[in-house]
Order: structure tokens, then C-alpha cells, then sequence
């Protein structure tokens, strides 16, 4: 991959970014709500890296569907309880469960779901291993380690319950689309890349030392093979290597299912009807990170619907720049009685800073990626809480 282009708010920024950051560059607007009535958007993927708000987008995005007709089904990963009680359900799991209290039209419905990574992990095993497999694998303690801890299985098993929720779809006729929120990573980028890295994992050459005994002949069983094992043992021990070798024979039968489940879930995410929305703050970090994953789904050849620009902050002087504001209560401070008005001011005046620093950004985003289309979403006074809170996001999503 090409290296990414900086967008990061400086006073030198590199690439194509520095000599246009002083221009105004205005991306195409987001129409989201023609994306939510198209019936041939059947999945939606919300990518971004972590903090941004993806998981309340994904439930307003949902919610809004919903009640425009669509019959959705929304992945989230991790949501906050508060979410899930705005959603009306206490206690959000691996298994769809209706949203009570909606108000759809044209037959619209929601169900929800939070992802279980380990018990989705389980899932995988149970349905390609036989009974005495599988129960082997389950109680392995190094396959407990991989399904609950192993970095970048809970980017994979979001998207083997992705690849699962479309096939019921497609079987059932339950949902016509699927809304995915991804898992907070700190790179967006996990979640296409986490199926080569499991890949590469299991591809290991540690792991293909462990399995040589089983994939061949006695004679594989060399002295350099002897010595190297005998080593391991000393290191780990000689129950902690057993484990582990029974754990990686055990798992070599089902990693081909693995591997072919994965290029499916990719080939279905570059396929008409997917398409991807970042998700990003208005921070240099969040939208350096949402640069990156653009130029990767370009590259991938993945639909980009747009570029949500979350937790914008407000313009609170109108007309009146920050410059204004502040000279004012420069000449308001020496006025005991104007000592309030002068304080307002001068908070106004920082506010006014910041909301240009934010517009400095997203012109800077624009000059590298003039095509994206894009929402800006300005935050809210207080935490979402309710369907009511979700409805309000969906409307500035919409605006």
C-alpha cells in the first residue's frame, strides 16, 4: 500500500495538503437518507478508529432505517449500557432481539444485537467440528487465550457474525439491511486486516513446527525437529507445550473453513449493496486515521458511501468572529459591572477558535479527498439516552 497522504494540523504539512490548506475546499454533501431508502444498500459498515462515536451513528443510522421502512438488523460491538437502554433492551447479546416502542412505516422493524466475541468464536468451532472436536478445542486453554484475548479476534468475529447475519437474511427474508458498527480499535484499519492477521498467525512458522508430527510421516520427525521441541519444553514447560500442540492440530481442521469464510465476508464487503461510512471527530488523529482507511477501501475496491465528521462544536457568535469577540471583552474588562459579559465573551472567543481550527481540518481532509461525500454532525449538549436522543442524531445525520 501507497503511503497515506498527512492531513495532520500543523503548520507544515506534508504532501498536496500544505500549499491548499489555506483555500477552501467543500466535499459533496452525504444524502443519508438516499442511502437508507435505497433497497439496494443491504449492508452498511460504520469503520473509523475508536472514540468517535461509531456505535451511537450505528443505532441512529438503524433506528432511522427502521422507521423509514427497512428491515434492519444492527451490529454493535460494545455499546455502553446507557445505548442499550435507549434502545430499550436492558441487555444487549449475541442474538437479534427486537426494539421495542418504534414508530415505523411500510413495515419497518429493528432488532439489535451486541457482539459476543468468545461465544461467536464458539459458534464457529461447534458448527465445523464434530462433538468430541469440539469440545476438545473448547476446553483447550490456548484456544480460551485466541477467543478471548488474542488481538484482532474480535475485528475477525465481527465479521464472521456479518457473513452470518447474511446468510439468515438471505435465507429468511427477516432483514434487508444489515448495519454494522466496528469494533473500537485504535486503527481503523483492524477490521480489514484482521482476517491475514489470524491467517498469519496459524501460518506461522512456530505453529508449522507444532504440526509437522501430525501432517506427516514418522520421519518428518528429524533431530533437528527433536531439538527444537525439546527446547520449547524447557522454555514452557512440558503440559504447556502439550496443550499447545494438541490445540493446533485440533484447530488445523477447521482453518480452511476459516480461510474460505473470511475471502467470502471481504468479497461481499467489495460487492454492490455494501457500503462503508467513516466515521470520524474533528481531531487531527481521528481524521489522519480516517484518510488512511479511504485510500484503503479505494485500494480494496470497497463502495465508500461518504465521511461522517461526528461531534462537531457550534459556532455560538453568529456573525462575530473570535477576533471580534475577544477585542470586546478586552475593552470590557476594566468595567466591574461588565466582569460577566466580559468572561462569556472571551469563552465565546475560544469557541469561535476551535470551530475554526475544526473547519481548518476538514478543508484539509477535503484538499486530499475532494470526491468524498460528507455529514458534519454537531455534538450534542448531553449523553444520548433515550430513542428520542437516537431519532435526534439520525435528523442531523439527515440534515
Amino acid at each position: 500500500m501507497s503511503a497515506p497522504r498527512d492531513i495532520h494540523d500543523g503548520e507544515h504539512a506534508r504532501g498536496r495538503v500544505g500549499p491548499l490548506a489555506g483555500h477552501p475546499h467543500t466535499n459533496p454533501p452525504l444524502d443519508v437518507d438516499a442511502l437508507l431508502d435505497d433497497p439496494a444498500t443491504r449492508i452498511i459498515v460504520c469503520c473509523g478508529s475508536g472514540g468517535v462515536g461509531k456505535t451511537t451513528t450505528s443505532a441512529a443510522l438503524a433506528l432511522r432505517a427502521a422507521e423509514r421502512g427497512r428491515k434492519v438488523v444492527v451490529l454493535t460491538i460494545d455499546p455502553a449500557r446507557r445505548l442499550a437502554q435507549s434502545m430499550g433492551i436492558e441487555a444487549l447479546d449475541n442474538i437479534p432481539r427486537p426494539v421495542p416502542h418504534l414508530a415505523p412505516t411500510g413495515g419497518g422493524s429493528l432488532d439489535a444485537m451486541m457482539l459476543d466475541m468468545k461465544r461467536t468464536f464458539d459458534e464457529v468451532v461447534e458448527s465445523q467440528a464434530s462433538p468430541e472436536k469440539a469440545a476438545q478445542i473448547l476446553a483447550n486453554p490456548f484456544y480460551v487465550a485466541l477467543s478471548s484475548s488474542f488481538a484482532g479476534t474480535q475485528e475477525y468475529m465481527a465479521m464472521e457474525k456479518l457473513g452470518q447475519l447474511h446468510k439468515d437474511a438471505r435465507r429468511t427474508g427477516r432483514w434487508d439491511l444489515i448495519i454494522v458498527d466496528t469494533p473500537p480499535s485504535r486503527s481503523a484499519l483492524d477490521f480489514l486486516d484482521a482476517p491475514e492477521r489470524l491467517s498469519s498467525f496459524l501460518d506461522g512458522r512456530f505453529i508449522r513446527i507444532l504440526l509437522a508430527p501430525a501432517r506427516g510421516p514418522a520421519r518428518l520427525m528429524t533431530a533437528g525437529l527433536s531439538a527444537i521441541t525439546g527446547a520449547l519444553t524447557k522454555i514452557l514447560g512440558a503440559q504447556v507445550l502439550k496443550d499447545l500442540s494438541t490445540f493446533v492440530t485440533a484447530f488445523d481442521t477447521l482453518f480452511g473453513g476459516f480461510r474460505q469464510r473470511a475471502t467470502k465476508t471481504f468479497e461481499l464487503l467489495q460487492a454492490p449493496g455494501t457500503a462503508f461510512l467513516v466515521v470520524a471527530a474533528p481531531e487531527p488523529d481521528a481524521l489522519r486515521e480516517a484518510s488512511y482507511f479511504v485510500e484503503r477501501l479505494e485500494e480494496e475496491q470497497m463502495p465508500l458511501a461518504g465521511l461522517v465528521v461526528n461531534r462537531a462544536s457550534r459556532s455560538p457568535l453568529g456573525g462575530i468572529s473570535g477576533e471580534q469577540a475577544l477585542a470586546a471583552a478586552e475593552r470590557l474588562s476594566g468595567a466591574d459591572e461588565a466582569h460577566l459579559t466580559s468572561g462569556l465573551l472571551r469563552l465565546a472567543a475560544e469557541r469561535a477558535r476551535l470551530v475554526a481550527r475544526e473547519s481548518r481540518l476538514r478543508q484539509r481532509f477535503s484538499a486530499v479527498h475532494p470526491h468524498v461525500p460528507t455529514v458534519v454532525v454537531p455534538a450534542l449538549s448531553t449523553d444520548v439516552h433515550d430513542l428520542e436522543g437516537l431519532r435526534r442524531v439520525g435528523e442531523l445525520l439527515s440534515a
